[in-house]
């Protein structure tokens, strides 16, 4: 969708609100709309124009990256949004309520004294979720940096060896691979410490008969991806063993779920259910799954409570985990695009359960 598109959809959403003009506050979304990556801004759309406002560090590139946007520069004594809003003639201002302060709104209000203000949510988040082939292609190349760099930094398993150590190993090798960056901070636990799903890596030494759980992902242009993986390191146990089975299953059922017209909740029972029929249930607490894109965590939703109906472009994971409190804990993830038949893996690492000797 291009940025033209975009802006027809926005405007039709503002003639079914009833208001003149919407400013858009957010990064992520500005950058959706106008291209724009520089991290100071505001986009102003009215019925016939759009405008972006950024200060002097960022109007040339601004103007190069968005070039379906009036540029205008701000400054400490200006106040050219005042402005536009005044030239425009607009009298009622729609705004993104989940992401403004009390504080800014009240602000706000003395700032546009005389135009009515109206909260509005998700509008821009809702175009998000389905993708573009061209956003699909950003996020398999991020990850295919990924895949790639976390197939080299696994050599660096070892007895001995800290989370630390190997969270740095990765994230360097993604680096060097392309990557902007990490697209969320390296999750890499071991032993007891893996039954932790967000637990950050420590000093802590991985050792014989541990879980040694990866989450990870990198960023590519802006886009984001997102896996997970767990080794046993040798010995491997029955309990190990019949853990991991029980999550790969599951993992499995809800890749099978995953089609376009359910909503994302069904991917998380069908998930779910493997679980709580091997009484693991009490220790899988979170959602099956998410979409990703500029932000690794976005709609739809594959949890509990996902009533989004999957369509051909929606970009998910599917995760599903088991957390034993003083053992460890084992998570699967993939990422996946829903197709018009289905959907694609785009993960390409193993998953497969893997003793490390």
């Amino acid at each position: 969708m291009d940025s033209q598109m975009k802006l027809a959809k926005i405007r039709e959403k503002m003639a079914g609100e009833g208001v003149d003009a919407f400013l858009v506050t957010t990064y992520l979304n500005w950058r959706y709309l106008s291209g724009f990556t520089g991290d100071a801004g505001q986009v102003l759309i009215t019925e016939n124009s759009s405008y972006l406002f950024t200060d002097s560090r960022y109007t040339e590139i601004a103007a190069e990256e968005a070039p379906d946007f009036n540029v205008v520069e701000t400054g400490v004594d200006i106040d050219p949004l005042k402005d536009a809003l005044k030239k425009e003639g607009v009298r009622s201002l729609a705004f993104e309520k989940d992401q403004v302060t009390y504080a800014n709104f009240e602000r706000m209000q003395e700032r546009f004294e005389g135009i009515r203000l109206e909260g509005v949510s998700r509008w821009i988040e809702g175009l998000r979720m389905v993708k573009s082939p061209e956003e699909i292609a950003l996020i398999a190349k991020a990850q295919e940096i990924a895949d790639e760099a976390f197939s080299l930094a696994s050599r660096a398993i070892r007895v001995g060896a800290t989370e630390n150590e190997l969270a740095l190993e990765l994230e360097f090798t993604m680096r060097r691979l392309g990557a902007d960056g990490l697209a969320f901070p390296i999750i890499a636990v071991s032993g007891a410490r893996s039954s932790l799903p967000h637990g950050q890596p420590t000093d802590n030494k991985v050792a014989p008969g541990d879980f040694l759980t990866f989450d990870f992902g990198a960023r590519y242009k802006g886009y984001c991806s997102d896996e997970t993986r767990t080794f046993v390191i040798d010995p491997l146990d029955k309990k190990h063993e019949e853990i991991y089975k029980v999550v790969l299953e599951a993992q499995l059922a809800g890749l099978e779920a995953a089609k376009p017209g359910v909503p994302g909740k069904d991917v998380d029972a069908a998930a779910r259910k493997v679980i709580e029929d091997a009484g693991y249930g009490q220790y899988f607490g979170h959602g099956t799954g998410h979409g990703v894109g500029l932000a690794v965590h976005e709609g739809p939703s594959a949890g509990k409570k996902g009533e989004t109906l999957l369509e051909p472009g929606m970009v998910i994971t599917v995760e599903p985990g088991i957390y034993i409190p003083g053992f460890g804990g084992c998570r699967i993830e993939d990422l996946i695009v829903i197709t018009e038949s289905g959907k694609e893996i785009l993960s390409g690492s193993p998953k497969e359960l893997t003793v490390i000797g």
